[in-house]
């Protein structure tokens, strides 16, 4: 009972206030000896209601021990001043990026329901080369697409010609250990 007491009668006369936040949270810190080891605790009294959402970032470090030395109320002004004006930056990007849209008339592919449309796929795959059946699949896109014109397909279809003539597959001829790379 005794040393309940004293760790009791301990919280509240061997603690030292390291600082305050704007919202008018206390931070405090004292020194314990834990299984013979001289520890550091740290923890905050909140101002109000306990809401532990309105600590700032850097008290957070302090109180998880990412930081050995307690915010500044100078760095937390200067932290604040950065952080709006990167409020500022994200503001004035999205309304340019909004005036950029207005005025190439692309706003946003919206359907009757009012959902935004997805990308245009047709014309990300065809970015890409052919894959070894690709002929046959890029010959049905064209196909069922229907905007190309006879010249883009045949230069297609010389482009398309194997580059060199060494096999591609392994098929029944794949031996296990036998490759060796090219010298």
């Amino acid at each position: 009972m005794l040393k309940l007491f004293a760790r009791i009668a301990g919280y509240f006369s061997n603690r030292n206030l390291v600082g305050v936040d704007k919202a008018g949270n206390r931070y405090f810190t004292r020194k314990e000896e834990i299984d013979g080891i001289m520890k550091e605790k740290r923890w905050v009294v909140f101002w109000g209601e306990e809401d532990s959402t309105c600590i700032p970032v850097e008290w957070i470090c302090w109180l998880n021990g990412q930081r050995k030395i307690a915010p500044t109320p100078e760095e937390i002004l200067e932290l604040e001043a950065r952080r709006e004006r990167v409020r500022q930056n994200v503001a004035r990007l999205k309304k340019e990026e909004e005036e950029k849209r207005a005025k190439e008339g692309n706003a946003c592919k919206t359907s009757i329901s009012g959902k935004v449309g997805g990308p245009d796929l047709k014309s990300f795959i065809r970015q890409f080369p052919d894959a070894s059946e690709g002929g046959k699949v890029k010959e049905a896109s064209d196909a069922m697409d229907g905007t190309r014109n006879s010249k883009e397909r045949a230069t297609e279809k010389a482009e398309t010609e194997p580059e060199s003539s060494e096999p591609t597959g392994s098929g029944a001829s794949f031996r296990p250990g036998t490759w060796q790379p090219p010298s």
